[in-house]
């Protein structure tokens, strides 16, 4: 409006910075060379976000929000939702530097978006998360897609990751060692001892070893994802 050489009293002032304050996006309405009204626009926080972040608090980790919505809006926001930080009036274009900001710093960053804007942030990210029900073009640029569009599968995520990789040193271990063992003893290490070891039973072996390796890796499946 100011660009357009409008002047907003101070009445519609005033009553933008209260709806701004209840984490309200505005938009002002003019007729001719008067400002005569404005809309607010509010999105309706999640529960499941709130319980999402306390869930990633628990786990250790910060979350931050990156939000073109202006300053009072932004920290309406972040103050409903309980994030540790946040961005307001980040350009599109500048959400990918905010991401690459917190990496020079020496945090790894997971970044969750759903727009055409949060594509080039994804990317940027060491993991990127799209929601299921955001724009192809960022689903395509995440690493990761919440196909519920639920914020708790986060959490839920990264449990599944790191059960993932505990699994993975887990069988790393048993083959490590029992290839040590079993080997030797497949090249006649015993054989001074009269004990050999014949082919058909180092074969037997060595598909035991695989199938205790997926049998382990199958208890994921047992994992209770909500703890």
């Amino acid at each position: 409006m100011e660009g357009k050489g409008l002047s907003i009293s101070e009445a519609l002032k005033n009553r933008g910075d209260q709806l701004s304050e209840k984490g309200e996006t505005l938009s002002y309405l003019a007729k001719e060379n008067e400002v005569f009204g404005l809309i607010g626009f509010a999105d309706q926080l999640k529960d499941s976000s709130i319980k999402a972040i306390q869930e990633l608090h628990m786990m250790g980790m910060e979350v931050i929000m990156i939000t073109g919505d202006n300053q009072i809006t932004a920290k309406s926001i972040a103050k409903q939702a309980g994030v540790d930080d946040y961005y307001a009036e980040v350009l599109p274009e500048d959400k990918a530097i905010k991401v690459r900001e917190l990496q020079e710093k020496g945090r790894k960053v997971a970044m969750v978006g759903d727009g055409i804007n949060d594509a080039p942030a994804l990317i940027q990210a060491d993991v990127g998360v799209a929601i299921g029900a955001g724009t192809d073009v960022a689903i395509e640029s995440a690493d990761i897609v919440l196909v519920k569009n639920d914020p708790l599968d986060i959490s839920k995520l990264i449990r599944l990751s790191k059960a993932t990789m505990q699994k993975m040193k887990e069988n790393l271990v048993w083959a490590t060692g029992y290839n040590a063992f079993a080997l030797p003893i497949a090249a006649g290490i015993l054989r001074p001892w009269g004990i050999i070891l014949r082919p058909q039973w180092g074969a037997l072996i060595m598909t035991a070893s695989s199938i205790i390796v997926v049998l382990n890796a199958l208890r994921l499946r047992g994992l209770n994802l909500s703890e």
